[in-house]
């Protein structure tokens, strides 16, 4: 008797158990104690608006759709300026360089399924690039998922591995605070993108949603009964204490930092060193120490400086520590080397380029960004997790009065010198056809104003740029990263506009990757974002061309064509020129004329028909 009744307990207390998690699952416990109020106009988009209102975000770019609308309306009544695009990537790529260039959040709303399917690309970009961005999709609402509604599919299995953190709303409570919290994480440790997917329920007023959860003819008996309870329960849950006031200010953002004891070792090492080299990444621009801390702190290093990603730039036009060219050999006669957010992947040749010999010191927020290919080809002497700006500054501080020897930098600036004077002789010979890229490149970076900002979007005509064009300071250089996007031109431009209208903002384009983004030259005029765009128009896809013709004796799929891009940036409100080599004495009042359009504001593109170059055959050293 004893042995039944325990298990008629058991099994009552597991019946009881299953009661209670039904009743917390379903809301029941929580309605008891907050009102649903069924006569407010007010919508899920409104909250949405109010956090973000709250952690300083001035833009939400996009590409409409019905999902997502109240968020939309929302944050435009609040005074957040909604900046609508031609393709969803394009809004995330704008939201991309806003976060780079103002050091928030950037934010991109679309509607659900292909909507968000056409950002995949842009925010695994964003992650690869530790860019701070919040992703805000729609969805189906919350009881059709599943079940074949509109543009439905499981988005969050397809965002979880490119974002930091990812959250589907179920009831409109939940929003504030998961949004609150999503902002934090993107910005927190390493940088990335975070995705909050709002089914299209948790976002319209009560009185329209409620029509569609009515069953007009629900079936008798008792199952009618439940389905009708559990419809009008699910409706009730997802608006319950919907309205209630809720702290929407920012949460505290963990930043990793360099320990003292890890600081004074770095210390020790470099005031020993006679030819130190510091190689900067773009985490060297991130909050919390501003650029130009950063920027005195190199500067009172005397260290020679080469720059990659956003920290082009960092130390201005002309400094005597920069050093652009040669690197590699550098690296071989360098004792200390300082990797300040700098990873060593194929941009480093996985670590094979550092001197067995030398005295590593690497800084990183991501540890197995830190410690990439260290197994196999380098080995740090101090590996930090931590930031690389706040890190850089604390070095400085205590090497107070030391400076790197001076005969160092001076060596390595020689080189650059020899280098590049070598590179504008080759500027100056004619192609065979049209004009030399080389030469126009030069001739953009002479013209362009002192407080440009430079938006690379191509392969070959970039790959020049960037050993050419010279960015006049800090957060004045923006490239995809490491992923190697196309197609980043349009959306890097608009968010790079917005946040400093008063610049001139250049984009680099390849004529293959004008292709991606020049339908934004629409986005461009109507919202009255003046930038330049210079195209290097060769009629091929000439980075591949030039190792596949010789290697697979094929050109196939990289030919182009002479296109007329000009024509098509007028016909979406912008002013097109068309250079050619019959305008080179010209080149120079062509670009003038340019800025000056666009000080009038109207976005400008410049269709230079340019000459094969071949960087194996020393066109351009690098």
């Amino acid at each position: 008797m004893d042995i039944k009744f325990t298990v008629l307990g058991c099994s009552a207390g597991i019946v009881v158990c299953g009661l209670v998690c039904a009743a917390y699952r379903l809301g029941l416990f929580y309605q008891l104690f907050h009102k649903t109020e069924t006569k407010s106009p007010r919508h899920g988009g409104e909250s949405v608006a109010e956090v973000l209102r709250a952690h300083g975000v001035k833009y939400v770019f996009t590409l409409v759709g019905g999902h997502i609308s109240p968020i939309l309306v929302a944050c435009e009544k609040v005074g957040i300026r909604i900046v609508d695009t031609r393709h969803e990537a394009t809004a995330v790529f704008a939201a991309d360089a806003v976060a780079r260039l103002s050091g928030t959040v950037g934010v991109a709303a679309v509607t659900a399924g292909p909507g968000l399917t056409n950002t995949v690309t842009a925010v695994k970009n964003a992650q690869m690039a530790e860019s701070p961005l919040l992703l805000i999709g729609g969805a189906a609402g919350t009881l059709l998922q599943g079940r074949g509604a509109l543009q439905d599919i499981d988005q969050m299995s397809l965002f979880k591995p490119l974002c930091k953190f990812c959250a589907s709303i179920r009831t409109i409570r939940e929003i504030v605070p998961t949004v609150r919290k999503a902002l934090a994480i993107a910005q927190s440790g390493t940088p990335g993108p975070v995705f909050i997917e709002f089914p299209i329920d948790t976002l319209y007023p009560f009185h329209l949603v409620s029509k569609e959860f009515g069953v007009k003819n629900p079936p008798k008996g008792l199952m009618g009964k439940i389905v009708t309870w559990y419809l009008n329960n699910h409706l009730m849950n997802l608006f319950a204490g919907a309205w209630e006031t809720r702290d929407v200010s920012p949460l505290p953002v963990n930043i990793p930092q360099a320990t003292d004891d890890q600081v004074q070792r770095c210390i020790e090492l470099v005031s020993r060193a006679k030819k130190p080299v510091i190689l900067l990444g773009s985490q060297a621009t991130l909050p919390p120490t501003p650029v130009n801390d950063v920027r005195k702190a190199l500067e009172d290093l005397g260290i020679p400086c080469f720059l990659g990603g956003m920290s082009r730039g960092m130390l201005g036009k002309d400094s005597p520590i920069h050093i652009r060219q040669n690197r590699r050999d550098a690296l071989k006669e360098a004792d200390v080397v300082v990797l300040a957010g700098t990873v060593c992947d194929f941009r480093l040749s996985y670590g094979r380029v550092l001197n067995r010999r030398s005295k590593v010191i690497a800084v990183n927020r991501d540890k197995t960004q830190l410690l990439k290919n260290s197994d196999m080809f380098w080995k740090p002497t101090i590996a930090i997790q931590g930031d690389a700006g706040s890190f850089l500054v604390r070095l400085s501080k205590g090497l107070k009065g030391h400076r790197c020897p001076e005969e160092w930098p001076q060596s390595l600036k020689v080189g650059d010198v020899t280098k590049e004077n070598t590179n504008r002789a080759k500027a100056d010979e004619k192609t065979e056809h049209h004009l030399n890229p080389l030469k126009v490149l030069h001739c953009v970076d002479e013209l362009m104003s002192e407080d440009s900002i430079i938006v690379a979007d191509g392969g070959d005509f970039v790959g020049s740029a960037a050993y050419i064009m010279r960015p006049r300071g800090p957060m004045r250089w923006l490239d995809p990263g490491a992923f190697g996007t196309l197609g980043v031109g349009g959306g890097f431009a608009l968010g790079a506009k917005l946040c400093r209208p008063e610049s001139e903002v250049w984009i680099v384009y390849g004529d293959g990757s004008l292709g991606y983004s020049v339908a934004e030259f629409d986005t461009f005029t109507r919202h009255k974002t003046p930038v330049i765009a210079v195209v290097g128009n060769d009629a091929c896809w000439s980075q591949i061309s030039r190792e596949q013709v010789p290697i697979l004796g094929s050109n196939v799929a990289c030919g182009l064509a002479f296109t007329d891009y000009h024509t098509v940036a007028d016909g979406y409100g912008g002013k097109g020129y068309l250079i050619r080599r019959e305008d080179e004495d010209r080149l120079s009042d062509i670009i003038g004329q340019a800025q000056r359009e666009t000080k009038e504001g109207k976005a400008t593109l410049l269709n230079v028909l340019i000459g094969k170059t071949n960087f194996r055959e020393g066109s351009i050293s690098v």
